[in-house]
């Protein structure tokens, strides 16, 4: 287990790299494994200076693994200098977040590999970070397990949690950060005792570890009001809350609304709910949302003043797409770059020991 600070860098072992096949060019676009081979033949042992942007404004992440590919997977690799900014730090476009500096024939075939291992969790930080600002202090919950590759959870959690997420659902979202999944009651759990969700949340309580939080799913019988405070009455002052997942084609039985603004987990629901669980005692009981949540709809409860305390997003963090470009700048120590990419030093990058 590893906890993650702002400013330490993740080690290289943390990543579990497939160095031999990153070596070997299995992964990178084959012009740069021929690139490599030609300057080896040619001995040509130009030095450069490598630069690392991104081409829009972003919350990067993914520079410790890619500073990992090039410390595991280069040629002589003490002999690169790197600096870079850190995971979580904010850029802007064209700003430079990596550079690398040395023998070009000794990581010249590494670069689709270092440049995709950035774009993927900045892109996923970038999402995460618009929705935490949405939410206004609201706890956000990263549900983009099942939305992807299972073996991109691992980076995509820690993309989240340094945006600032506070809950992964899968415990390979947790690793780099030292944090374990955490979860509700599933529908798939009421289904087996017969669309009981009562049972279900009973059995969880009897079975789950204590310092396991109870959330139920509510929305099974499309009654989150009425199963919401049967769920509080049966477990008391063990359940932290309720979750209402209903589908966005679908008008809970509580709403009394019309119109296009009255289906899925709609604020008249949440408004709705919150009363009936304060009314009869079970303030305590946080209401987490989700079902189709992005950045926009947040904003839109929030100025609501709809009483959530926390919303899961899933596929809408999948949305954004961050590019990282790298370019030689210098070579021998003279400027040398294709028209358009000159130089662009960078204070803010920290040499990487």
């Amino acid at each position: 287990m590893v906890k993650w600070e702002y400013g330490k860098r993740l080690k290289p072992s943390v990543f579990d790299i497939p160095a031999d096949k990153i070596r070997s060019g299995w992964y990178s676009d084959k012009y740069f494994v021929r690139t490599k081979k030609i300057l080896e033949k040619d001995r040509n042992h130009a030095k450069v200076l490598m630069q690392v942007f991104c081409r829009k404004d972003a919350v990067v992440c993914g520079l410790d693994e890619a500073i990992a590919v090039l410390k595991l997977c280069a040629d002589r690799p003490g002999k690169l200098v790197i600096k870079a900014l850190y995971d979580g730090d904010e850029v802007t476009a064209g700003e430079t977040v990596m550079t690398i500096e040395g023998d070009y024939s000794t990581f010249a075939h590494l670069e689709t590999v270092y440049l995709g291992v950035i774009a993927r969790p900045t892109s996923v930080a970038t999402a995460v970070s618009k929705v935490v600002r949405a939410a206004a202090g609201r706890k956000v919950l990263f549900f983009s397990a099942r939305f992807d590759h299972y073996r991109s959870q691992t980076t995509d959690g820690y993309a989240a949690f340094i945006s600032g997420a506070l809950g992964v659902s899968t415990d390979a979202q947790g690793l780099w950060w030292g944090e374990k999944g955490l979860g509700t009651v599933p529908h798939g759990l009421i289904a087996a005792y017969n669309g009981d969700t009562v049972k279900a949340a009973v059995a969880f309580d009897k079975y789950m570890p204590k310092n396991i939080q109870r959330i139920v799913l509510v929305d099974f019988d499309n009654d989150c009001v009425g199963t919401s405070l049967k769920v509080a009455e049966a477990l008391g002052r063990r359940l932290w809350g309720v979750r209402f997942d209903t589908a966005e084609d679908v008008r809970d039985k509580s709403v009394r609304g019309r119109g296009k603004d009255s289906y899925g987990v709609c604020p008249e629901l949440v408004f709705t709910a919150r009363k009936a669980l304060d009314e009869r005692g079970f303030d305590y009981v946080k209401i987490i949302v989700s079902s189709g949540f992005n950045e926009d709809r947040i904003r839109r409860f929030i100025r609501m003043k709809v009483p959530f305390d926390a919303v899961g997003v899933g596929s809408a963090l999948f949305r954004e797409k961050v590019d990282f470009t790298a370019d030689v700048v210098k070579v021998n120590g003279k400027p040398c770059s294709k028209v358009g990419r000159k130089g662009n030093s960078n204070p803010r990058l920290s040499p990487v020991r």
